[in-house]
């Protein structure tokens, strides 16, 4: 009896220590040193979407748009319908864009020819889709002029869409809020995808000034039929870049 009671106490005191664990700002769930964040707002300059580098980043949190997840154990990236765009784009986004130095305060710029592998990996689930038109995109490669390709839901059916090329199928029976582990790998002149641990893409491309994006950035608004209160959301867990750098070889 006294070892079922002292048991019982230890799993109440873990179950405690595990609470007070919890996220409490986005830059405790994921490692946000080398990125910059793009919300759909425009409080600092009216017409432009706000932008949020480091170091005021990594003490950053909204309530409505970018925020720990309710667990603790990842982060909500959200974008309305009738909020703010970047310049260039019809559509809303609370978007990480990749940064590079030693401060995360350079805009990061790469060639999908370099030698060296660019790598991102990040466990991440679309939780939500407008309803009028449900399409939501969670990562990307965009290059110095565009998306180069990005990884989108569109109703149930996830996907790699490239610019001007054909579309890679993930998954044609995608659940919302079902996570998932997307790798993205650029260099020697390829573009790889792995879903789940399985290779889905191996495109040949050459394009200069690319950086990788991660969030969520909303395929909708107002002038598709949804209202100004429709969302996209995506909640991401785990987010790396280059986690193990390598050379590659032809």
């Amino acid at each position: 009896m006294m070892l079922r009671m002292l048991w019982a106490v230890m799993v109440l005191l873990l179950s405690g220590a595990a609470v007070g664990f919890a996220a409490r700002l986005p830059s405790e769930a994921l490692d946000l040193s080398h990125w910059k964040l793009t919300l759909p707002t425009d409080k600092s300059r009216p017409g432009k979407a706000d932008e949020i580098q480091q170091p005021e980043l990594a003490r950053f949190s909204d309530p409505q748009w970018f925020f720990p997840a309710a667990d603790g154990k990842g982060v909500v990236f959200r974008a309305g319908c009738g909020a703010p765009t970047t310049k260039g784009s019809k559509f809303p986004r609370s978007e990480l864009r990749e940064m590079s130095g030693s401060d995360g305060r350079e805009n990061a710029s790469w060639s999908t020819s370099d030698t060296i592998a660019h790598t991102m990996v990040a466990n991440l689930a679309i939780t939500h889709l407008p309803q009028a038109k449900p399409h939501c995109a969670c990562a990307q490669i965009h290059d110095a002029k565009d998306d180069l390709m990005m990884v989108r839901l569109e109703g149930t059916k996830l996907f790699v869409e490239r610019n001007k090329q054909g579309d890679i199928p993930l998954d044609a029976q995608y659940q919302l809020g079902t996570f998932f582990e997307l790798k993205i790998e650029a260099g020697n002149g390829h573009v790889r995808v792995w879903y789940n641990g399985a290779q889905k893409m191996d495109w040949e491309v050459v394009r200069q000034g690319c950086y990788f994006k991660a969030g969520c950035y909303t395929q909708s608004n107002r002038s598709k039929g949804d209202r100004p209160e429709a969302y996209g959301e995506v909640v991401i867990r785990a987010l790396e870049l280059d986690p193990a750098p390598q050379r590659l070889v032809n």
